[in-house]
């Protein structure tokens, strides 16, 4: 009796899904996270020159650019 339970709880465990589907999540997040720092990243510089633009138009000074890491 005590062989069958642990073979069936031996089932139980091997047929659970649960870790491979946080697993799948995982990588799809960390998918998108690359694809957002390598897309994104080059837009950052045409987004601070528009706000630095219209700041200009409304009679302010102008910013710096934030420094760049290669």
């Amino acid at each position: 009796m005590l062989f069958e339970y642990l073979m069936a709880r031996a089932r139980l465990f091997l047929s659970n899904t649960e870790a491979a589907s946080a697993i799948e999540y995982a990588i799809v997040v960390a998918m998108v996270a690359v694809v957002v720092v390598v897309f994104v990243t080059p837009i950052g510089g045409k987004v601070f020159a528009i706000f630095n633009n219209l700041i200009m138009a409304l009679g302010g000074s102008s910013q710096t650019a934030p420094a760049q890491t290669p």
